[in-house]
């Protein structure tokens, strides 16, 4: 990602537009000599960025700056460079490339991460484990469940992403306000001529989207667009990351922990959830990113104004860098998620008598008693046992206490040893998983892998 955003790469990209307009004008009548995009073919990767930031300290215009620059490395390109185009030409379609081939990297390393999820999802799809409601015990629910919360959030983004990838437009060759007046000149009138140049170049480039419609530059609409498909990854790796932060301090789940590995400075026995702290708060970085480029959109004047270049310059390159950095951490979390059942298996056995009382109450309502009653009866024991084990560590016994109350003793209602299996607690939680597994989640992955290239091996270090 870093490579891709870098000034190299988008100058290389600079010159292959260049050479797209060179090339097609030529197939469509205009008088450039073979020498010429010969010439230009021979230096697409060899700028020398200090040349051209010579050019422009002086003439203080950067695209201006690289057509001298490219033209002293090609003489006989140097006066077909840029012929009819505006600045935006460059600049705008190299943006939407590097959009392109970011979500494309992006995307596969969302696959990554879900790859790397489902292992624990299906190893642990049957281990009953707490649901935790405003972070209090609630109905159980199963380890590899709560897992595939976190990957449907994920999937979500792979299918936004896709979205964008599929609906992503091409500038293309609009000219200077957007009405192709220049190249309406160039080709003496040929409205067919200036909109097979459009097509052709977009073509060359990648793309069988075009705008039909833009000013000096495309919307800037667009870009909020993917910022939105960015936000909506790190607002995914944010939810993981933070119920993660949670279980950790409940000691149920834990990110990986090297051996040499050090928690605290000062207190050594300190474990903390480093990596998922660091993904929270690059997502709060990307999240706000959004919104920066729809107030950039918006203050758009007309045609086409200049206040959005130097932010945009900051806030694309880094909301993908920074979306890339999220995945990286997450894919090592993921695939090195410690579970620990013995933990969880004593948080579930000191709840579930507080959860077996649902059926008690259904169980007392079906065999006469009074819904509001009983409800009374069994919160009033509820909170009172709480207190007891909370403040002087006394047992769970709020079965028992119910069995022995009037308003249950009379109805013959309690609950069975053979009840209080926590399996028999977690609905169809562990076949919900099995569903996600096996028709959910390839379906979006084999739609991933035909766009986009296999997440390349990172290793997180700090």
């Amino acid at each position: 990602m870093q490579a891709l955003w870098g000034e190299r790469r988008r100058i290389g990209l600079w010159r292959r537009l260049w050479l797209a307009l060179m090339e097609v004008e030529r197939e469509l009548g205009v008088d450039i000599p073979e020498r010429a995009l010969a010439e230009l073919r021979a230096h697409l990767d060899d700028a020398d960025l200090e040349r051209a930031a010579e050019h422009e300290k002086r003439i203080r215009h950067d695209v201006m700056a690289h057509i001298h620059h490219l033209g002293e490395q090609a003489p006989a390109a140097r006066p077909f460079i840029h012929l009819g185009a505006t600045s935006a030409y460059v600049t705008d379609n190299t943006d939407l490339i590097l959009m392109r081939e970011g979500l494309q990297l992006l995307l596969g390393r969302v696959a990554a991460v879900l790859v790397a999820l489902a292992k624990p999802a299906r190893r642990y799809r049957d281990v009953p484990c707490l649901a935790y409601t405003h972070f209090q015990p609630a109905q159980l629910t199963t380890v590899g469940k709560r897992i595939t919360l976190w990957m449907q959030e994920l999937l979500l983004d792979a299918e936004e992403v896709l979205h964008r990838l599929d609906t992503l437009q091409f500038r293309g060759v609009k000219g200077t306000t957007g009405t192709q007046a220049s190249f309406l000149e160039l080709f003496d009138g040929d409205d067919d001529k200036v909109r097979e140049l459009d097509a052709r170049v977009a073509r060359r480039m990648g793309f069988t989207r075009v705008f039909p419609i833009t000013g000096q530059t495309y919307t800037r609409k667009l870009d909020a667009q993917v910022l939105a498909a960015l936000a909506g990854i790190a607002q995914s790796a944010a939810k993981f990351a933070t119920d993660l932060r949670l279980l950790q301090h409940e000691g149920e789940m834990l990110e990986p922990f090297e051996s040499d590995q050090v928690g605290s400075s000062a207190m050594a026995y300190k474990r903390n959830p480093m990596r998922a702290e660091r993904m929270t708060g690059l997502a709060r970085f990307v999240i706000e990113l959004e919104g920066n480029a729809w107030h950039t959109a918006a203050e758009q004047w007309l045609e086409r104004t200049l206040d959005d270049s130097a932010n945009r310059r900051l806030v694309i390159p880094e909301a993908f860098l920074a979306s890339d950095a999220i995945l990286v951490l997450a894919t090592n979390v993921a695939a090195g998620l410690e579970v620990r059942e013995p933990v969880i298996a004593r948080h579930v056995a000191a709840q579930l008598p507080f959860l077996a009382t649902e059926r008690l109450l259904m169980r007392g309502v079906k065999a006469g008693g009074d819904r509001q009653r009983l409800h009374e009866v069994i919160r009033t024991h509820s909170l009172a046992v709480a207190q007891a084990v909370a403040e002087e560590g006394a047992p769970n016994d709020l079965l028992e206490r119910l069995a022995r109350d009037p308003a249950f003793k009379a109805l013959k209602i309690a609950v069975r040893p053979v009840e209080l299996d926590p399996a028999a607690y977690t609905g169809r939680a562990p076949r919900q998983v099995d569903e996600f597994l096996e028709h959910v989640l390839p379906d979006v992955l084999h739609r991933v892998e035909a766009v986009a290239p296999a997440a390349a091996a990172a290793e997180v270090t700090v």
